[in-house]
């Protein structure tokens, strides 16, 4: 029986590829988690099956995923997680851990200095990288390791990621690994109490009827026909598409929306200022994706534009705004370089509206939910906060 393990088995990956994976036939999901036993002793409790709850602007569906047969808690035991990570019996090693899981520098290469990492090479805890590449030195069979994160190049980041480590380590990993990198789409909001009693299920989670999911086809042993994935020799078009133009308008709207008093997304692209603020973000990105992406641009704005209209779909505009520091020069600093020359005033709006999002927040003594929160703090209090801050993101 097939099996694939699974670091970070938090919501999107219950409503993305777990969902992938339930239509997979034979196939099945190991799944850890790095920060607490909370979900695997919840999971554990109903047999690893809980409800999808699927909203569309018209109906929900609830789909019954099974297909988890078990769950490992990294701080419970960090030698079984290496242990299982080496075991032939996974050909398919993927995660989700968020950008901030990766411990980069703003230029993608393994930070040294994080002290997550300094404590993993240390033995005082692990990392995923660092788990990652202790597993991967005592593997004996092919493996394949599939980033599932918004990390624009994420399958090269993380394998350039897991060599720098093991060689700081000490590490020898001689086995064939691949490391293909992929786009995933679905929006996500987190769990509510009004989801949990329409399902039934306190382990139900909620998610849109649109999925997508575009997958270099570079396995190293056997690989999931997961329905529906579009197979690629080349994901970059359809990753810059998607982090520039969705999620660009979604950081535009987490700061702008909140700024307005908007609490979700329904209700910010329904405010006319936001709507024309994000449309804008998409056509400022759209101008630098490939020719053939640009030429799908403005069908995809405007889907995008109806995804985020569903009010059936309560995505808390602070759940986006979360990580700012690791989001920004991904989605839309990136976009900026590349439009160097042009104005580009929706872009700087999204910006302009991080930078006083973080001052109000800190102004207003409310903790924020992102790795930098320290130094961001520092920052706002600094002569010139604004500058301090665009530092520290390198805007």
């Amino acid at each position: 029986m097939p099996h694939i393990l699974h670091l970070g088995v938090g919501n999107f990956f219950r409503a993305h590829q777990a969902w992938y994976t339930q239509h997979c036939p034979g196939w099945h999901v190991t799944g850890v988690s790095f920060r607490s036993a909370s979900i695997r002793d919840q999971l554990a409790a109903q047999d690893y099956t809980y409800a999808l709850v699927i909203k569309d602007a018209a109906r929900t569906r609830i789909e019954q995923i099974t297909c988890i047969t078990g769950m490992l808690v990294a701080t419970e035991s960090p030698e079984d997680l290496i242990t299982t990570i080496a075991d032939p019996k996974f050909d398919v090693i993927s995660l989700t851990v968020t950008e901030k899981g990766y411990h980069l520098h703003a230029d993608g290469s393994l930070n040294l200095g994080s002290a997550a990492i300094v404590a993993d090479l240390a033995g005082g805890g692990l990392t995923p990288v660092g788990a990652l590449a202790r597993g991967l030195a005592q593997r004996s069979t092919p493996v394949t390791v599939l980033s599932c994160d918004n990390l624009p190049e994420n399958g090269r980041k993380l394998g350039a990621a897991i060599a720098a480590f093991a060689k700081a380590a000490g590490l020898n990993i001689s086995v064939h690994v691949t490391y293909p990198s992929c786009m995933v789409d679905r929006i996500t909001p987190a769990t509510t109490d009004d989801i949990r009693a329409e399902a039934g299920d306190a382990m139900a989670v909620p998610t849109e009827e649109f999925t997508e999911w575009v997958i270099e086809d570079s396995f190293a042993a056997s690989r999931p026909n997961w329905p529906g994935v579009q197979w690629v020799k080349d994901v970059a078009p359809h990753e810059m598409r998607k982090l520039r133009m969705l999620n660009g308008a979604h950081s535009y709207l987490a700061y702008a929306g909140t700024r307005a008093g908007h609490c979700f997304v329904h209700q910010a692209i329904c405010d006319p200022a936001l709507r024309a603020g994000a449309r804008a973000v998409m056509q400022e990105a759209a101008s630098t994706l490939p020719r053939n992406m640009q030429a799908q641009a403005g069908a995809y704005a405007d889907a995008l534009i109806t995804r985020f209209e569903n009010p059936n779909l309560h995505h808390r505009l602070h759940q986006i705004a979360m990580d700012g520091s690791q989001k920004i020069p991904i989605r839309i600093l990136a976009t900026l370089r590349d439009r160097t020359g042009a104005d580009s005033p929706a872009l700087e709006s999204a910006v302009a509206n991080w930078l006083a999002f973080v001052r109000s927040e800190v102004a207003q003594g409310n903790p924020l939910d992102d790795p930098m929160a320290d130094q961001l703090a520092a920052a706002c209090r600094a002569e010139h906060p604004e500058r301090a801050l665009r530092a520290l993101i390198g805007a």
